[in-house]
Protein backbone atom coordinates (compact mmCIF):
# COMPACT_ATOMS: atom_id res chain seq x y z
CA UNK A 1 0.00 0.00 0.00
CA UNK A 2 2.40 2.66 0.87
CA UNK A 3 2.07 5.48 3.27
CA UNK A 4 1.50 8.71 1.88
CA UNK A 5 1.67 11.93 4.03
CA UNK A 6 -1.40 14.20 3.62
CA UNK A 7 -1.31 17.50 1.93
CA UNK A 8 -2.53 20.77 3.57
CA UNK A 9 -5.79 20.44 1.66
CA UNK A 10 -6.60 17.33 2.53
CA UNK A 11 -6.24 18.06 6.47
CA UNK A 12 -8.21 21.31 5.79
CA UNK A 13 -11.17 19.22 4.82
CA UNK A 14 -10.81 16.92 7.11
CA UNK A 15 -10.71 19.97 9.95
CA UNK A 16 -13.85 21.07 8.40
CA UNK A 17 -15.61 17.54 8.95
CA UNK A 18 -14.99 17.97 12.16
CA UNK A 19 -15.66 21.22 13.10
CA UNK A 20 -12.00 22.26 13.86
CA UNK A 21 -10.69 26.00 12.89
CA UNK A 22 -7.57 26.08 11.72
CA UNK A 23 -5.52 27.59 8.93
CA UNK A 24 -2.64 26.71 6.56
CA UNK A 25 0.17 26.86 9.18
CA UNK A 26 -1.81 25.18 11.79
CA UNK A 27 -2.29 22.39 10.06
CA UNK A 28 1.07 22.23 8.20
CA UNK A 29 2.45 21.98 11.70
CA UNK A 30 0.63 19.19 12.39
CA UNK A 31 1.51 17.75 9.28
CA UNK A 32 4.58 17.75 10.81
CA UNK A 33 3.45 16.32 14.06
CA UNK A 34 1.85 13.14 12.24
CA UNK A 35 4.84 12.25 10.79
CA UNK A 36 6.24 9.87 13.70
CA UNK A 37 3.30 7.99 13.64
CA UNK A 38 2.82 8.28 10.12
CA UNK A 39 6.23 6.20 10.48
CA UNK A 40 4.71 3.60 12.98
CA UNK A 41 1.90 2.98 9.81
CA UNK A 42 4.93 1.97 7.50
CA UNK A 43 6.42 -0.35 10.02
CA UNK A 44 2.98 -1.97 10.74
CA UNK A 45 2.57 -2.33 6.92
CA UNK A 46 6.41 -4.07 6.69
CA UNK A 47 6.31 -6.37 9.97
CA UNK A 48 2.56 -7.56 8.71
CA UNK A 49 3.90 -8.37 4.83
CA UNK A 50 6.87 -10.60 6.71
CA UNK A 51 4.34 -12.21 8.35
CA UNK A 52 1.02 -12.70 6.14
CA UNK A 53 0.22 -15.82 4.71
CA UNK A 54 1.31 -17.12 1.26
CA UNK A 55 -1.91 -17.11 -0.93
CA UNK A 56 -3.46 -20.17 -1.72
CA UNK A 57 -3.61 -20.74 -5.59
CA UNK A 58 -6.65 -22.93 -6.88
CA UNK A 59 -8.14 -23.66 -10.02
CA UNK A 60 -11.57 -21.77 -10.91
CA UNK A 61 -13.80 -20.90 -13.73
CA UNK A 62 -16.19 -18.70 -14.75
CA UNK A 63 -19.83 -20.72 -15.27
CA UNK A 64 -20.88 -20.69 -18.92
CA UNK A 65 -24.26 -19.04 -20.19
CA UNK A 66 -25.92 -22.66 -21.09
CA UNK A 67 -24.56 -24.33 -17.67
CA UNK A 68 -26.30 -21.45 -15.45
CA UNK A 69 -30.13 -20.80 -16.49
CA UNK A 70 -30.80 -19.31 -13.32
CA UNK A 71 -28.07 -17.33 -13.03
CA UNK A 72 -26.97 -18.98 -9.68
CA UNK A 73 -24.05 -19.88 -10.02
CA UNK A 74 -20.90 -17.45 -9.70
CA UNK A 75 -17.92 -19.13 -9.90
CA UNK A 76 -16.94 -23.05 -10.23
CA UNK A 77 -14.28 -25.05 -8.56
CA UNK A 78 -13.31 -28.65 -7.94
CA UNK A 79 -11.83 -28.10 -4.30
CA UNK A 80 -11.26 -31.46 -2.10
CA UNK A 81 -8.71 -32.22 0.47
CA UNK A 82 -10.24 -35.47 2.35
CA UNK A 83 -11.75 -38.44 1.08
CA UNK A 84 -12.94 -39.00 4.34
CA UNK A 85 -15.46 -37.77 7.21
CA UNK A 86 -19.07 -36.91 7.70
CA UNK A 87 -19.19 -35.19 4.62
CA UNK A 88 -17.43 -37.32 1.61
CA UNK A 89 -18.60 -37.61 -0.88
CA UNK A 90 -20.98 -34.43 -0.70
CA UNK A 91 -21.21 -31.82 -3.00
CA UNK A 92 -21.43 -28.55 -1.49
CA UNK A 93 -21.65 -24.76 -2.77
CA UNK A 94 -20.71 -21.49 -0.90
CA UNK A 95 -22.21 -18.15 -0.51
CA UNK A 96 -19.74 -15.74 -2.62
CA UNK A 97 -19.53 -14.11 0.86
CA UNK A 98 -17.17 -16.26 2.30
CA UNK A 99 -13.60 -16.68 1.82
CA UNK A 100 -12.54 -19.59 -0.22
CA UNK A 101 -8.49 -18.93 -0.60
CA UNK A 102 -7.42 -18.64 -3.89
CA UNK A 103 -10.80 -17.91 -5.43
CA UNK A 104 -12.74 -14.52 -6.30
CA UNK A 105 -14.97 -13.13 -3.87
CA UNK A 106 -17.45 -10.26 -4.78
CA UNK A 107 -20.29 -10.21 -2.74
CA UNK A 108 -22.17 -9.38 -5.02
CA UNK A 109 -21.15 -5.86 -5.57
CA UNK A 110 -19.03 -4.36 -7.98
CA UNK A 111 -17.41 -2.75 -5.40
CA UNK A 112 -15.63 -5.75 -4.43
CA UNK A 113 -15.05 -7.31 -8.13
CA UNK A 114 -11.61 -8.50 -8.50
CA UNK A 115 -10.44 -9.47 -4.85
CA UNK A 116 -9.35 -12.59 -4.06
CA UNK A 117 -8.74 -14.35 -0.44
CA UNK A 118 -5.10 -15.34 0.26
CA UNK A 119 -7.03 -17.42 2.80
CA UNK A 120 -9.97 -19.80 3.65
CA UNK A 121 -12.67 -19.29 6.14
CA UNK A 122 -13.02 -20.96 8.98
CA UNK A 123 -16.50 -22.80 7.74
CA UNK A 124 -14.24 -23.70 4.95
CA UNK A 125 -11.49 -24.83 6.62
CA UNK A 126 -14.37 -27.28 8.66
CA UNK A 127 -15.88 -28.77 5.80
CA UNK A 128 -12.65 -29.54 3.74
CA UNK A 129 -11.62 -31.43 6.88
CA UNK A 130 -14.63 -33.35 6.53
CA UNK A 131 -14.34 -34.62 3.46
CA UNK A 132 -16.89 -32.37 1.29
CA UNK A 133 -16.31 -31.55 -2.24
CA UNK A 134 -16.76 -27.85 -3.24
CA UNK A 135 -18.32 -27.23 -6.30
CA UNK A 136 -17.94 -23.82 -6.56
CA UNK A 137 -20.11 -20.36 -5.18
CA UNK A 138 -23.24 -19.45 -5.54
CA UNK A 139 -24.41 -15.88 -6.39
CA UNK A 140 -25.34 -13.21 -3.45
CA UNK A 141 -27.04 -10.23 -3.69
CA UNK A 142 -24.82 -6.99 -2.95
CA UNK A 143 -23.50 -6.59 -0.36
CA UNK A 144 -25.81 -8.80 1.02
CA UNK A 145 -28.51 -6.83 1.82
CA UNK A 146 -31.51 -7.58 -0.24
CA UNK A 147 -34.15 -10.92 0.86
CA UNK A 148 -34.84 -10.23 -2.98
CA UNK A 149 -32.69 -12.04 -5.62
CA UNK A 150 -32.83 -8.91 -7.93
CA UNK A 151 -29.88 -6.61 -6.25
CA UNK A 152 -27.05 -8.62 -7.06
CA UNK A 153 -24.21 -7.29 -9.61
CA UNK A 154 -24.71 -9.50 -11.94
CA UNK A 155 -28.32 -9.55 -12.51
CA UNK A 156 -31.30 -11.44 -10.84
CA UNK A 157 -30.82 -14.90 -9.77
CA UNK A 158 -34.18 -17.31 -10.43
CA UNK A 159 -37.02 -19.00 -8.38
CA UNK A 160 -36.30 -22.77 -9.52
CA UNK A 161 -39.90 -23.10 -9.47
CA UNK A 162 -41.02 -20.20 -11.35
CA UNK A 163 -38.00 -18.60 -13.41
CA UNK A 164 -40.21 -14.87 -13.13
CA UNK A 165 -40.17 -14.85 -9.38
CA UNK A 166 -37.56 -13.90 -7.20
CA UNK A 167 -35.50 -16.67 -5.47
CA UNK A 168 -35.09 -14.79 -2.34
CA UNK A 169 -31.79 -13.47 -1.25
CA UNK A 170 -29.53 -12.77 -0.09
CA UNK A 171 -28.21 -15.96 -0.46
CA UNK A 172 -30.22 -16.39 -3.38
CA UNK A 173 -27.57 -18.49 -5.61
CA UNK A 174 -26.62 -21.53 -2.84
CA UNK A 175 -30.52 -21.98 -2.26
CA UNK A 176 -31.17 -22.51 -5.94
CA UNK A 177 -28.44 -24.54 -6.63
CA UNK A 178 -29.21 -26.86 -3.69
CA UNK A 179 -33.06 -26.97 -4.93
CA UNK A 180 -32.06 -27.62 -8.17
CA UNK A 181 -30.05 -30.72 -7.32
CA UNK A 182 -26.78 -29.36 -8.53
CA UNK A 183 -25.23 -29.00 -4.50
CA UNK A 184 -26.06 -31.27 -1.87
CA UNK A 185 -25.24 -28.46 0.67
CA UNK A 186 -24.59 -24.96 0.68
CA UNK A 187 -23.62 -22.53 3.25
CA UNK A 188 -25.38 -19.27 3.72
CA UNK A 189 -25.50 -16.24 5.63
CA UNK A 190 -28.15 -14.23 7.40
CA UNK A 191 -28.13 -10.94 9.18
CA UNK A 192 -32.18 -10.29 8.18
CA UNK A 193 -32.93 -13.41 6.85
CA UNK A 194 -30.70 -13.80 4.10
CA UNK A 195 -30.37 -17.60 4.49
CA UNK A 196 -34.40 -18.60 5.61
CA UNK A 197 -35.90 -16.40 2.82
CA UNK A 198 -34.26 -18.22 -0.17
CA UNK A 199 -34.45 -21.38 1.69
CA UNK A 200 -38.38 -20.85 1.99
CA UNK A 201 -38.58 -19.47 -1.54
CA UNK A 202 -36.71 -22.23 -3.06
CA UNK A 203 -38.30 -24.96 -1.26
CA UNK A 204 -35.14 -26.28 1.27
CA UNK A 205 -34.19 -26.46 4.13
CA UNK A 206 -32.36 -23.80 5.67
CA UNK A 207 -31.05 -23.33 9.59
CA UNK A 208 -30.18 -19.60 11.33
CA UNK A 209 -27.98 -21.02 14.26
CA UNK A 210 -27.47 -19.41 17.77
CA UNK A 211 -25.79 -16.08 17.19
CA UNK A 212 -21.91 -17.33 17.95
CA UNK A 213 -22.16 -20.82 17.47
CA UNK A 214 -20.69 -21.44 13.74
CA UNK A 215 -18.08 -18.30 13.69
CA UNK A 216 -17.92 -16.25 11.01
CA UNK A 217 -14.60 -15.89 10.52
CA UNK A 218 -13.26 -15.27 7.39
CA UNK A 219 -16.72 -13.94 5.45
CA UNK A 220 -17.42 -10.47 4.95
CA UNK A 221 -19.45 -9.17 7.80
CA UNK A 222 -22.44 -6.72 8.09
CA UNK A 223 -23.15 -5.94 11.53
CA UNK A 224 -21.15 -8.23 14.15
CA UNK A 225 -24.14 -8.31 16.56
CA UNK A 226 -25.98 -9.77 13.83
CA UNK A 227 -23.65 -12.02 11.65
CA UNK A 228 -25.00 -15.44 11.25
CA UNK A 229 -23.39 -18.28 8.88
CA UNK A 230 -25.56 -21.83 8.36
CA UNK A 231 -26.19 -24.40 6.31
CA UNK A 232 -28.62 -24.97 3.51
CA UNK A 233 -29.84 -28.18 2.19
CA UNK A 234 -32.99 -30.25 0.67
CA UNK A 235 -33.31 -32.46 3.75
CA UNK A 236 -33.32 -31.81 7.71
CA UNK A 237 -30.93 -34.96 8.37
CA UNK A 238 -28.07 -33.05 5.79
CA UNK A 239 -28.66 -29.83 7.30
CA UNK A 240 -27.76 -31.24 11.12
CA UNK A 241 -24.76 -33.03 9.48
CA UNK A 242 -23.45 -29.80 8.27
CA UNK A 243 -24.09 -28.27 11.32
CA UNK A 244 -22.37 -30.67 13.01
CA UNK A 245 -19.31 -29.76 10.91
CA UNK A 246 -19.40 -26.13 11.14
CA UNK A 247 -20.60 -25.45 14.96
CA UNK A 248 -18.22 -24.66 17.47
CA UNK A 249 -15.28 -21.97 18.81
CA UNK A 250 -12.47 -20.92 16.50
CA UNK A 251 -10.53 -19.53 18.89
CA UNK A 252 -10.54 -16.47 16.68
CA UNK A 253 -14.55 -14.78 16.19
CA UNK A 254 -15.43 -12.60 18.86
CA UNK A 255 -18.92 -12.95 17.90
CA UNK A 256 -18.61 -16.26 20.03
CA UNK A 257 -18.40 -16.30 23.14
CA UNK A 258 -18.84 -19.01 25.95
CA UNK A 259 -21.49 -21.62 25.61
CA UNK A 260 -21.02 -21.95 21.66
CA UNK A 261 -20.27 -25.75 22.01
CA UNK A 262 -21.52 -27.92 19.41
CA UNK A 263 -23.49 -31.33 20.34
CA UNK A 264 -24.49 -34.18 18.18
CA UNK A 265 -27.43 -32.88 16.37
CA UNK A 266 -27.77 -35.83 14.77
CA UNK A 267 -28.31 -37.79 17.73
CA UNK A 268 -31.99 -37.27 18.60
CA UNK A 269 -33.11 -35.79 15.26
CA UNK A 270 -35.32 -38.62 14.68
CA UNK A 271 -36.77 -38.84 18.28
CA UNK A 272 -40.02 -37.25 16.93
CA UNK A 273 -42.16 -34.87 19.12
CA UNK A 274 -44.47 -36.71 21.59
CA UNK A 275 -44.62 -34.88 24.58
CA UNK A 276 -43.64 -31.62 22.95
CA UNK A 277 -44.91 -28.19 23.35
CA UNK A 278 -45.39 -26.47 20.31
CA UNK A 279 -46.22 -22.66 19.98
CA UNK A 280 -48.00 -20.98 16.83
CA UNK A 281 -46.49 -17.59 17.23
CA UNK A 282 -49.97 -15.20 17.28
CA UNK A 283 -47.82 -12.01 15.80
CA UNK A 284 -46.06 -13.91 13.21
CA UNK A 285 -49.49 -14.75 11.38
CA UNK A 286 -51.87 -12.27 9.44
CA UNK A 287 -49.63 -8.94 8.52
CA UNK A 288 -51.50 -6.35 7.73
CA UNK A 289 -50.38 -6.04 4.26
CA UNK A 290 -48.33 -8.86 3.85
CA UNK A 291 -49.66 -11.93 5.26
CA UNK A 292 -51.00 -14.44 2.59
CA UNK A 293 -53.85 -16.27 4.49
CA UNK A 294 -53.06 -19.31 2.14
CA UNK A 295 -49.30 -19.13 3.50
CA UNK A 296 -50.98 -18.95 7.23
CA UNK A 297 -53.30 -21.88 6.90
CA UNK A 298 -50.59 -24.36 5.44
CA UNK A 299 -48.30 -23.64 8.37
CA UNK A 300 -51.02 -24.16 10.77
CA UNK A 301 -51.87 -27.30 9.33
CA UNK A 302 -48.51 -28.37 8.97
CA UNK A 303 -47.59 -27.52 13.12
CA UNK A 304 -51.35 -29.48 13.57
CA UNK A 305 -50.26 -32.22 11.53
CA UNK A 306 -47.31 -32.67 14.12
CA UNK A 307 -50.46 -32.51 16.83
CA UNK A 308 -51.30 -35.59 15.31
CA UNK A 309 -47.83 -37.70 16.58
CA UNK A 310 -47.73 -36.57 20.00
CA UNK A 311 -47.30 -32.29 19.85
CA UNK A 312 -49.16 -30.62 22.30
CA UNK A 313 -49.86 -27.10 19.89
CA UNK A 314 -51.07 -24.54 20.85
CA UNK A 315 -51.27 -20.97 20.57
CA UNK A 316 -48.60 -18.65 22.39
CA UNK A 317 -48.19 -14.86 21.93
CA UNK A 318 -44.89 -12.75 22.00
CA UNK A 319 -45.63 -9.03 21.59
CA UNK A 320 -42.00 -7.95 21.53
CA UNK A 321 -41.83 -9.84 18.18
CA UNK A 322 -43.76 -7.64 16.10
CA UNK A 323 -41.24 -4.62 18.38
CA UNK A 324 -38.36 -6.60 17.50
CA UNK A 325 -38.86 -6.28 14.06
CA UNK A 326 -38.14 -2.53 14.70
CA UNK A 327 -35.15 -2.47 16.98
CA UNK A 328 -33.65 -5.02 13.99
CA UNK A 329 -33.94 -2.05 11.62
CA UNK A 330 -32.35 0.29 13.81
CA UNK A 331 -29.19 -1.94 14.63
CA UNK A 332 -29.06 -2.97 11.11
CA UNK A 333 -29.11 0.65 9.79
CA UNK A 334 -26.95 2.66 11.53
CA UNK A 335 -24.35 -0.85 12.85
CA UNK A 336 -24.50 -1.69 8.62
CA UNK A 337 -24.21 2.13 7.70
CA UNK A 338 -20.81 1.95 10.54
CA UNK A 339 -19.26 -1.29 9.96
CA UNK A 340 -19.70 -2.15 6.92
CA UNK A 341 -19.84 0.82 4.82
CA UNK A 342 -17.88 3.60 6.50
CA UNK A 343 -15.51 0.69 8.14
CA UNK A 344 -15.56 -0.90 5.42
CA UNK A 345 -15.91 -4.20 6.82
CA UNK A 346 -13.84 -3.32 10.24
CA UNK A 347 -15.79 -4.11 13.56
CA UNK A 348 -13.07 -1.49 15.46
CA UNK A 349 -12.60 -2.22 19.27
CA UNK A 350 -13.22 -5.97 18.83
CA UNK A 351 -10.00 -8.83 18.97
CA UNK A 352 -10.06 -11.16 16.18
CA UNK A 353 -8.66 -11.38 12.80
CA UNK A 354 -8.73 -9.15 9.94
CA UNK A 355 -8.10 -9.32 6.27
CA UNK A 356 -6.37 -5.53 5.70
CA UNK A 357 -6.25 -6.53 1.76
CA UNK A 358 -10.44 -6.97 1.79
CA UNK A 359 -10.80 -4.18 3.84
CA UNK A 360 -8.22 -1.75 1.66
CA UNK A 361 -10.39 -3.38 -1.66
CA UNK A 362 -13.32 -3.06 -0.65
CA UNK A 363 -12.54 0.95 0.50
CA UNK A 364 -11.29 1.79 -2.81
CA UNK A 365 -14.20 -0.13 -5.11
CA UNK A 366 -16.74 1.22 -2.92
CA UNK A 367 -15.75 5.05 -3.38
CA UNK A 368 -15.14 3.78 -7.49
CA UNK A 369 -18.31 2.14 -8.40
CA UNK A 370 -20.64 3.69 -5.63
CA UNK A 371 -23.30 4.64 -8.16
CA UNK A 372 -23.40 0.95 -8.95
CA UNK A 373 -24.92 -0.25 -5.79
CA UNK A 374 -27.90 -1.23 -6.01
CA UNK A 375 -30.84 0.87 -4.86
CA UNK A 376 -30.93 -1.32 -1.27
CA UNK A 377 -27.10 -0.17 -0.18
CA UNK A 378 -27.68 3.03 -1.05
CA UNK A 379 -30.83 3.67 1.00
CA UNK A 380 -28.71 1.73 3.84
CA UNK A 381 -25.96 4.74 3.28
CA UNK A 382 -27.90 7.84 3.06
CA UNK A 383 -30.56 6.20 6.06
CA UNK A 384 -27.54 5.33 8.16
CA UNK A 385 -25.23 8.45 7.50
CA UNK A 386 -28.35 10.42 8.31
CA UNK A 387 -29.01 9.21 11.34
CA UNK A 388 -26.06 8.67 12.71
CA UNK A 389 -25.00 12.21 11.55
CA UNK A 390 -27.82 13.88 13.11
CA UNK A 391 -28.21 11.86 16.03
CA UNK A 392 -24.56 10.14 16.50
CA UNK A 393 -25.46 6.82 16.99
CA UNK A 394 -28.34 7.62 19.90
CA UNK A 395 -30.51 4.87 18.55
CA UNK A 396 -28.41 2.16 17.74
CA UNK A 397 -27.47 2.25 21.34
CA UNK A 398 -31.30 2.37 22.61
CA UNK A 399 -31.60 -0.21 20.12
CA UNK A 400 -28.91 -2.91 21.71
CA UNK A 401 -30.18 -2.06 25.34
CA UNK A 402 -33.44 -2.66 23.91
CA UNK A 403 -32.04 -6.24 22.56
CA UNK A 404 -32.36 -7.92 25.80
CA UNK A 405 -35.62 -7.28 26.76
CA UNK A 406 -36.14 -8.86 23.11
CA UNK A 407 -34.34 -11.90 24.00
CA UNK A 408 -36.75 -12.07 27.56
CA UNK A 409 -39.77 -11.65 24.99
CA UNK A 410 -38.74 -14.65 23.82
CA UNK A 411 -37.38 -16.94 26.32
CA UNK A 412 -40.90 -16.15 28.46
CA UNK A 413 -42.74 -17.82 25.34
CA UNK A 414 -40.18 -20.68 24.98
CA UNK A 415 -40.43 -21.28 28.98
CA UNK A 416 -43.93 -22.19 28.10
CA UNK A 417 -44.00 -24.18 25.57
CA UNK A 418 -40.36 -25.87 23.86
CA UNK A 419 -40.67 -24.15 20.21
CA UNK A 420 -42.39 -21.58 18.23
CA UNK A 421 -44.07 -21.72 15.16
CA UNK A 422 -44.90 -19.21 12.13
CA UNK A 423 -44.18 -18.41 8.54
CA UNK A 424 -41.48 -17.82 7.41
CA UNK A 425 -42.17 -15.06 5.25
CA UNK A 426 -45.70 -14.38 5.08
CA UNK A 427 -46.12 -15.04 1.29
CA UNK A 428 -44.78 -16.91 -1.85
CA UNK A 429 -42.37 -15.58 -4.08
CA UNK A 430 -43.35 -12.40 -5.45
CA UNK A 431 -42.52 -11.52 -8.85
CA UNK A 432 -39.13 -10.36 -9.64
CA UNK A 433 -39.45 -6.30 -10.49
CA UNK A 434 -39.14 -5.27 -13.98
CA UNK A 435 -36.85 -2.47 -15.27
CA UNK A 436 -39.14 -0.15 -15.71
CA UNK A 437 -40.34 -0.83 -11.42
CA UNK A 438 -39.99 2.42 -9.17
CA UNK A 439 -37.50 2.62 -6.39
CA UNK A 440 -40.01 1.91 -4.17
CA UNK A 441 -40.89 -1.43 -5.86
CA UNK A 442 -37.43 -2.55 -6.07
CA UNK A 443 -36.86 -2.04 -2.64
CA UNK A 444 -40.22 -2.92 -1.53
CA UNK A 445 -39.07 -6.44 -3.08
CA UNK A 446 -36.25 -6.61 -1.59
CA UNK A 447 -37.20 -5.49 2.03
CA UNK A 448 -40.22 -6.21 2.54
CA UNK A 449 -40.72 -9.62 3.97
CA UNK A 450 -38.64 -10.14 6.84
CA UNK A 451 -40.82 -9.07 9.52
CA UNK A 452 -40.73 -12.89 10.72
CA UNK A 453 -36.97 -13.76 10.03
CA UNK A 454 -35.23 -10.33 11.37
CA UNK A 455 -36.23 -9.81 14.76
CA UNK A 456 -34.29 -13.38 14.98
CA UNK A 457 -31.01 -12.03 14.16
CA UNK A 458 -31.71 -9.41 16.64
CA UNK A 459 -32.49 -12.19 19.24
CA UNK A 460 -29.83 -14.64 18.13
CA UNK A 461 -32.34 -18.06 18.92
CA UNK A 462 -32.00 -20.34 16.44
CA UNK A 463 -34.14 -21.00 13.54
CA UNK A 464 -35.04 -23.67 10.94
CA UNK A 465 -36.77 -22.87 7.85
CA UNK A 466 -38.59 -25.87 6.44
CA UNK A 467 -41.20 -26.17 3.24
CA UNK A 468 -44.76 -26.92 4.21
CA UNK A 469 -46.61 -27.23 1.79
CA UNK A 470 -47.33 -25.50 -1.86
CA UNK A 471 -49.42 -22.44 -2.73
CA UNK A 472 -50.19 -21.43 -6.72
CA UNK A 473 -47.29 -24.40 -7.18
CA UNK A 474 -45.00 -22.56 -5.24
CA UNK A 475 -43.13 -23.33 -1.73
CA UNK A 476 -44.50 -22.29 1.40
CA UNK A 477 -42.06 -22.19 4.81
CA UNK A 478 -42.49 -23.01 8.10
CA UNK A 479 -40.25 -21.70 10.44
CA UNK A 480 -39.24 -22.95 13.88
CA UNK A 481 -37.56 -21.60 16.45
CA UNK A 482 -36.34 -22.63 19.57
CA UNK A 483 -34.09 -21.64 23.30
CA UNK A 484 -30.44 -20.08 22.28
CA UNK A 485 -28.42 -23.27 21.99
CA UNK A 486 -30.93 -25.58 21.59
CA UNK A 487 -30.39 -25.98 17.74
CA UNK A 488 -31.00 -29.55 18.00
CA UNK A 489 -34.42 -29.21 19.10
CA UNK A 490 -35.56 -27.19 16.15
CA UNK A 491 -33.72 -29.61 14.17
CA UNK A 492 -35.47 -32.27 15.81
CA UNK A 493 -39.03 -30.61 15.42
CA UNK A 494 -38.51 -29.99 11.44
CA UNK A 495 -37.40 -33.75 10.93
CA UNK A 496 -40.38 -34.90 12.58
CA UNK A 497 -42.95 -32.81 10.28
CA UNK A 498 -40.14 -33.77 7.35
CA UNK A 499 -41.30 -37.14 8.46
CA UNK A 500 -45.04 -36.47 8.97
CA UNK A 501 -45.07 -34.78 5.11
CA UNK A 502 -43.77 -37.97 3.99
CA UNK A 503 -40.71 -35.55 2.25
CA UNK A 504 -40.61 -32.79 1.05
CA UNK A 505 -41.26 -31.70 -3.18
CA UNK A 506 -38.70 -30.66 -5.62
CA UNK A 507 -39.26 -28.22 -8.08
CA UNK A 508 -41.27 -29.88 -11.00
CA UNK A 509 -38.94 -28.72 -13.95
CA UNK A 510 -35.99 -31.23 -12.10
CA UNK A 511 -37.90 -33.92 -9.76
CA UNK A 512 -41.51 -34.56 -9.69
CA UNK A 513 -40.46 -37.11 -6.06
CA UNK A 514 -40.22 -36.30 -2.53
CA UNK A 515 -36.90 -35.64 -1.10
CA UNK A 516 -37.02 -37.63 2.41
Amino acid sequence: MGIVPPSVAELMRIARRYGLSLDDSALASFRDLMAPTLASYAEVERLYEERAPEPLRRGHTAPSPEGNPLNAWCVRTDLRTHSDGPLAGRTLVVKDNIAVGGVPMSNGSRALRGFVPRADATVITRVLDAGVRIIGKGACEDLGYSAGSHTGADGPVRNPWDPERSAGGSSSGPAVLVATGEADLALGGDQGGSLRVPAAFSGIVGHKPTHGLVPCTGAFPMENTLDHLGPMAATVTDVATLLGVLAGPDGLDPRQGSGAEPVDYLADLDSGVAGLRIGLLTEGFGLPGLSDPRVDEAVRAAAHRLGGVGADVREISVPWHTSGFDVWKVIATDGIAWQMIDGNGLARGVPGPMDPELVAHFGAGRAEHADSFSETVKLVVLNGAYTLGRYHGAHYAMARNLVPELIAGYDAALSEVDVLVLPTVPHVANPLPGKDSSRAEYVGAALGMVNNVAPLDASGHPATAVPAGLVDGLPVSMMIVGPRLRDDLCLRVARAHEVAMGGFPAPHRISSTARA
